[in-house]
């Protein structure tokens, strides 16, 4: 436990990429996985990927590089997260008809396997890292270390790319409360993006750091908030 604790304080305390994901890879190792994918999700986005803050290892067997669309598209399980809240291990298995993943409760026999841990904060789904390996520990105990890790590694990488969780505590934005004040006046996000010049995208990211920043678990309740707080008008 004393090493489980070091490892987390360093990765909470982590001033760059490379430091968090030595220490996941040395987290990771001794229980078999060595490939790693760390990314922000949405459940409201088609593809549910957002951005993918690091992605290693040979996933597929063939050398593909890793991306959201890649990703989402050749590892369909990913998607289990929006259904569970706690970390599950899944398995892949080649046949002649294909590639099939399943949901597993021990991952057995040959393929690679691996574990997803999901990542929530106030306004629900924020992301996950995904462990993988051709010989892993699916132990509780492992399981338990690897959520731990998978958590405080995920955390640690948002604040680094995405501006840290002093700019998510900080008030909303003009742009945010722009479309937080459309939204609340009943417009879709198709027209509030074609209003302001904007794709859907960035508007749904906007609605998603409001909710982050107002401690809102739906875009309803950050609207409710930001009323009471007087960032918009009822």
């Amino acid at each position: 436990m004393d090493q489980l604790y070091g490892a987390v304080v360093t990765i909470e305390g982590s001033d760059d990429l490379a430091s968090i994901q030595q220490r996941v890879r040395a987290a990771a190792r001794p229980f078999g996985y060595d490939r790693f994918v760390l990314f922000s999700a949405s459940p409201v986005r088609d593809d549910l990927v957002e951005k993918i803050y690091w992605a290693e290892g040979d996933w597929f067997g063939d050398g593909t590089l890793v991306d959201a669309k890649t990703y989402v598209r050749r590892c369909p399980v990913t998607r289990h997260i929006l259904s569970t809240d706690e970390a599950f291990f899944w398995t892949k298995t080649v046949s002649r008809h294909g590639e099939n993943y399943r949901v597993v409760r021990a991952p057995r026999g040959a393929g690679v396997h691996g574990l997803q841990v999901p990542v929530f904060g106030p306004a629900g789904l924020e992301g996950a890292l995904t462990y993988g390996g051709e010989r892993i520990d699916s132990s509780a105990r492992a399981r338990l270390v690897l959520t731990i890790i998978g958590v405080a590694a995920f955390r640690s990488a948002r604040r680094l790319i995405e501006g840290g969780d002093d700019d998510i505590a900080a008030n909303l934005t003009p742009r945010e409360r722009e479309v937080l004040r459309w939204t609340a006046a009943g417009r879709r996000q198709a027209d509030i993006a074609a209003m302001l010049g904007l794709s859907e995208r960035t508007v749904e990211n906007h609605l998603r750091r409001a909710r982050l920043r107002l401690g809102a678990a739906t875009t309803a309740q950050a609207i409710r908030t930001a009323i009471r707080q007087g960032d918009i008008k009822d």
